[in-house]
Parts: C-alpha cells; structure tokens; sequence
C-alpha cells in the first residue's frame, strides 16, 4: 500500500531519492493518509499532552495548513459533557503546531481531549477528529505511578518498521504511567541517518527516512523535523496519546556537547552555535507540550507538582553553562557557571518551600559519571565531574553547594533522575566514601537509551562519593553504539504506594524484564 504525501510535509522531499514523492505505509509509520489537494485538513502527527498539574495541563497539535484549531475536553469519552477552549490559529510561524495550557480541570480525574482543525481557506472544510486523554494530578494521597528514560533516535537508528519501530514506547504504555519524564536528547539533530545499516549479525538496519534526517539540522525547519520524524512513529503516537510527557532538553537537540566553546564541524555552514541554539529552542518549545513556553519563552526548567507525595524539578543543565573546559577552577566564578545563579536560587527556593513527601530532580546529566568533551583523546568536561576524584571544583561546586543547602536546610528524601550515558544504573552517594563530604545521602537513578545507541559505563567521579548499586551496559566484546534490536534500551519505573509512601524504583529493558528495583523509605522530619 502506497500514500501520496502531502506537499507540505514533502517541503524538502519526504524520502530521499523517492521521485514519486509516495511512502509505503506498515504498521509501525504513522503518517496520514490523505491526498493534498483534497479539502480537509490533516492532524500530521497525532496528539500530545504535557506538564499536567490538578486543575491544568497543556494540549499539542499539528495541521497540514493554516488552519483553526477548535479543542474541547471531557470527563467522559463520549465528550457528553464537552467544554471548549479558546480557538487557535496554526499557521507557518509555528509549522502549523498549536499548543495551549488547558486550565480549570477536575483534579485527579481521567481528562478526554479532541481537536478538529478549520482550514483557513475555507472554513467549512473540517478535519477528522483527533482524541487523546490523561490524567490529572491528584490533591489527596493516591498511588503515583511514572516512567523515565532518554535518548531518541540517535547514532542513526531510526524507524525501522521491519524491526518494529521504537518498540519501547510500546513497553512503556504496558504500565498506563500517569506520566513520562523525557530526560533529554528528545532528538538527535546532529546524526544523520542513512537508509540502510548493515549489522554484525547480518542482517540490514532499515530507517525510514525524511530529507531533515540526511543532515545536520541548521534551519528552523531543520530542528523542527527532527520532532516531526520521531512522532511518525506508530508507537510514539499511541503513547503521546496516552501518556502526558515532562520534557527537558540536553545538547543533542542543537549539537554534540555544546556550550559556548563549541567549534562545529566541516558538516555545518552556520557556524555561530548560538545561532544554533536558538532555532533548535524555538524548535523545542513548538514541538514539546512544555509549558512554560506558553508563559515564560524558551524557559525549560520548572517544577511539576503531582500531588501530596510527588514534586518534580527539571533541571536545565545545557542553557546557562559556560564554555566546556577542563573543569578544574577552585573557585566558583564565570568559568564554573553550569545552572547558574537564577536557577540555582529558584531550585534552592523551590526545594525548600516543597511539601511533598518526596522531591524528584530531573536532571539531564549524571553528577558523579565522567563524561568527557573530548572523548576521543578523554579531555575537558561535558557534564560536572572532573575525573579528579578531589574535592569539589569547577562546576561540582555549583552542587557541592546545592547538596550543603538541602542538608542544612533538612530538606528530605530528594531523589536525582536522569539519562544521558545510554545505559541504565543506580548511584547510591554517601558522604562516607566521598572528598566533599557535608551532604546527605541520596540515590541516583541513570536510564536510557530509549531508541539509540548503546555505550557504556562510564567511569565514576569520587568528589560526592558515588557507589554503583547496579549497572547494565554492553561488554567489552559487545562493543559501542549498539543498534536497539540489541535488546540494550532502557527506562525506569517508579511507584509510590499511597500508604506507606515508599517508592519503588524499577530498571527495565525494551522487553519489559525487571532488572533492578529498590524499595526506598521516606525519611519523616524529628
């Protein structure tokens, strides 16, 4: 079965090399099918919802064309009970994507959503509807259920619709979560894909492809395919559907380890990595139901309240750092910046002002593992370890701070979660084993990829003492950037029970098995 694509989306040719401009459509592609001439609009790539609290959560949509949006949400699925929202306009500035933070909702209550779009040109042609749901975050104890994980669609695996697609979104969706934490490298806009890959064990890796992933992205349409690419797929969809996700972004969304002192390659010819930046942000924030973008322009960091047991606080770790180096300063100053002062202090606030039994920091990168700028020749630092095993310096201080504030301030039962690495690991940091030692104990969970390469472990840093509980990476013989049809692809899973409070922490693969799981008392304050 073949689809004409729609002139829009085949802007700058829908596959490389398809002079007939047709795709073939299995089960794992998500792509509408439809004719562009034909008078109707097209919801492109189907429905998300994001940042829920009790009473709000933000609604995400695409056309084909300008067009009007019309959302309405229900309590029941059969919409009886329908209330609309204010219409928006999709139009060439936003690529046609719509999102608006959906206020006044029913706390803790399973939340149905649809969307038609207008077209502009004429009014009464009308698309098909679109549904979608999720839950609202409740104000009295109930159990709270949520995935993690990171990393989408890099080192050039793609949708391999013989293998299945991104069959971990799939796995994920077993759990009905009530939401999902997107640790970052939500895409990869630096790694080009090629058609096909041959592997070791002699078959052919076999992406579908989209002119936006032949290349390094550099345009604002460029970054905004790499999300397009990634919600073609079937499982990315009926997830998105289900689940809302919390979203926070790392470097792969502009570039390989970028910060201010980041030279780009021979593969760009925009060379201003600020340039960069900023397209790949706005991309970002038009693609991802975030909602601070609806308030605070290209702000990522913020807290999700999700009821009396759970807060979350994204962390950004790539915006406000200063240029990579060797990380080695004794003292904080302009080279050391890594949150920086403003989010350092709002974190700090939050942390202290928190309510909720336990205070999960979602954090793009690990604290303890080295990750190196240079890996090839093991030089500068990427995320905040120096690989000196001293005490704090450079960008440590920054969370050597941090961790002082929350002991001082007896601020309990803080866990960090995060990606990054692509593998799966659980941290225990104790001030014991550690050469800045004036901080509490705390856990840090690693997961990833969702749907990329394999690599791994990396080594630990023993400034804050990290202790490996548990770690599954590929072996030596194994070797680096595994494909996904390894079986090498990760997620967390937490569950906090409405009773005793304790959360549970669960390592899983792509095939669903438990790996690894930790049952976690909270502390209660004396």
């Amino acid at each position: 079965m073949t689809i004409r694509i729609q002139n829009e989306i085949t802007r700058r040719g829908l596959l490389r090399g398809a002079a007939t401009g047709t795709l073939a459509l299995a089960g794992t592609l998500a792509m509408p099918a439809y004719v562009r001439a034909q008078s109707r609009p097209i919801i492109t790539h189907g429905l998300q919802s994001g940042d829920i609290g009790a009473t709000h959560g933000v609604m995400w949509a695409r056309a084909d064309r300008p067009s009007k949006a019309i959302i309405e949400w229900s309590t029941t699925e059969s919409f009886a009970d329908a209330r609309r929202l204010p219409a928006l306009d999709a139009l060439p500035e936003t690529d046609y994507a719509v999102k608006i933070l959906a206020e006044g909702l029913p706390a803790d209550q399973q939340v149905f959503w649809r969307v038609q779009f207008h077209d502009l040109a004429d009014i009464n042609a009308v698309s098909e509807p679109m549904t979608a749901s999720f839950r609202t975050a409740p104000t009295e104890k109930r159990e709270v259920s949520f995935v993690w994980s990171g990393d989408t669609a890099g080192q050039g695996w793609g949708i391999d619709e013989d293998r299945g697609g991104m069959t971990i979104y799939a796995t994920m969706l077993k759990h009905r979560p009530d939401f999902f934490i997107h640790s970052g490298d939500t895409v990869y806009a630096d790694g080009p894909m090629k058609e096909t890959v041959d592997l070791k064990d002699g078959t052919v890796w076999k992406n579908v492809m989209i002119e936006e992933k032949a290349e390094v992205a550099e345009s604002l349409a460029d970054f905004r395919g790499q999300y397009k690419y990634n919600m073609m797929d079937r499982n990315v969809q009926a997830f998105n559907a289900a689940v809302p996700m919390l979203a926070q972004w790392d470097d792969h969304e502009v570039t390989n380890n970028w910060s201010p002192s980041k030279t780009l390659d021979e593969r760009y010819g925009e060379k201003s990595v600020y340039v960069l930046a900023a397209r790949a942000a706005r991309a970002f924030h038009e693609m991802m139901p975030t909602a601070t973008s609806l308030s605070e322009p290209q702000r990522i960091y913020r807290k999700v309240a999700y009821g009396p047991l759970l807060d979350v606080f994204f962390i950004d770790m790539r915006t406000y750092r200063a240029a990579n180096s060797d990380n080695t300063q004794p003292q904080e100053g302009a080279e050391t910046v890594f949150l920086g002062a403003d989010q350092r202090a709002w974190l700090k606030q939050e942390l202290k002002a928190s309510r909720a039994t336990w205070k999960v920091i979602a954090a793009d990168m690990p604290l303890g593992l080295i990750v190196w700028d240079d890996g090839k020749n093991k030089k500068g630092s990427e995320a905040i370890a120096n690989a000196d095993n001293g005490p704090a310096a450079g960008r440590e201080l920054e969370f050597a701070d941090l961790l002082k504030f929350i002991k001082d301030e007896r601020i309990l039962n803080t866990v960090w979660l995060t990606a990054d690495v692509h593998y799966t690991a659980a941290h225990y940091y104790s001030p014991e084993k550690a050469a800045f030692q004036d901080f509490e104990p705390f856990w840090e969970f690693v997961s990833g990829p969702l749907h990329a390469g394999t690599f791994g472990p990396n080594d630990l840093d023993m400034t804050f003492g990290p202790e490996v509980r548990y770690v599954k990476a590929p072996t030596p013989e194994q070797g680096a950037n595994l494909p996904p049809s390894m079986g090498l692809q990760f997620y967390g899973h937490v569950r906090i029970a409405p009773d005793s409070e304790v959360m549970t922490v669960t390592l899983r693969d792509v095939a669903d098995a438990d790996l690894w799981s930790i049952d976690l008392e909270p502390k209660r304050a004396s």
